[in-house]
């Protein structure tokens, strides 16, 4: 399997990368999306509450398998999203566990009153699984590239805020979260990134993985992040410099423990997400340690601006979300350590 080409950083298939545990091997590139594809249809098999419903996207989707094999249980709600999450909780109500699905920019943006009344006001069991979430969605544009959507479903109350890394942890969290009672928000995308994490993980809601031990910087990335932050960790070294590398898969609830003990070794902080500033798992990080252990810190993500047309790694590279950009904030903050 060769990688795929036009993603400039992602370029080292079979690399086995360093870690406290496990050996993270890069197989080959996979969208995340058909993770999710894969973890449905796998849940459709051993669950009969599960159902599908989707805006008119089956095949971006990918349950195209899980609508095929399990008819009565997909519903296709056409360009309906608002009507789509009133079905869910509706069904949720009736002992159904709705996995509610569409691009993430519908997902959250055009639906948030649906979301905010009928599913966290009411606990509703709803699963809102969005796809093609931030500017890797790439040539659609800005209209279509959602940088805001985590920091909108994780300021409501009882919402679960998960961003998958690759297709094994997608599959894997799609899974998880069906055995979970109440509302989720999975988010993750169309583009084909390394596939690193095992593919037989148990995926924790709530549980940060330490990827790389370090000893230097803490960086926590999550979503397609979690990659350019290794590559960033592998460069650091040949600086001198080592980095511990966090996957926080699980935004809200935020491994508070995970965090605050690998700061209070590292003394220096990057957050790295595919999202803006605003709103993100970096505030959510800045909060916990102005309130236990404040270090100086470095956001890697998109600050007040909109995204833009063109190829995802062109994109990544414009907006400074690439291994690059890390290692030149790790530099950075680590020059501020007291």
């Amino acid at each position: 399997m060769k990688p795929n080409a036009r993603w400039h950083n992602w370029k080292k298939p079979w690399e086995i990368i360093k870690m406290e545990n496990l050996k993270y091997t890069n197989t080959g590139n996979k969208d995340t999306r058909s993770g999710f594809g894969e973890g449905m249809l796998e849940l459709g098999r051993k669950n009969d509450k599960v159902v599908a419903l989707c805006a008119d996207l089956k095949g971006s989707l990918k349950l195209g398998a899980f609508a095929k094999e399990f008819p009565e249980r997909f519903f296709q709600s056409g360009i309906a999203e608002a009507n789509m999450i009133s079905t869910g909780a509706g069904l949720s109500l009736n002992g159904m566990i709705p996995f509610v699905t569409t691009f993430a920019v519908f997902a959250t943006g055009r639906v948030y009153d649906q979301i905010r009344q009928s599913v966290a006001y009411s606990k509703a069991n709803v699963k809102i699984c969005a796809s093609h979430a931030g500017i890797t969605l790439g040539e659609d544009g800005a209209t279509h590239q959602i940088l805001e959507d985590i920091g909108l479903m994780k300021m409501l109350p009882d919402m679960t805020v998960i961003n998958t890394c690759d297709f094994n942890q997608t599959k894997a969290a799609t899974i998880a979260i069906a055995d979970y009672r109440g509302p989720v928000y999975l988010r993750f995308g169309r583009p084909s990134v390394p596939n690193f994490t095992p593919a037989d993980q148990k995926f924790e809601i709530g549980k940060a993985i330490k990827i790389r031990e370090g000893s230097d910087v803490s960086i926590f990335a999550t979503g397609h992040m979690v990659w350019e932050a290794l590559m960033a960790a592998e460069d650091l070294e040949k600086k001198g410099i080592s980095a511990e590398v966090i996957d926080i898969h699980t935004i809200k609830p935020l491994d508070e423990r995970a965090v605050l003990e690998s700061v209070a070794k590292t003394k220096a902080v990057i957050t790295a997400e595919e999202h803006f500033v605003a709103g993100g798992m970096g505030e959510e990080i800045a909060s916990l340690l102005a309130m236990n252990n404040p270090a100086p810190m470095e956001f890697v993500a998109i600050n007040n601006k909109f995204g833009q047309s063109g190829r995802p790694e062109e994109l990544m590279k414009a907006y400074g979300l690439d291994s690059e950009h890390i290692s030149q904030a790790a530099e950075k903050v680590i020059r501020r350590k007291k």
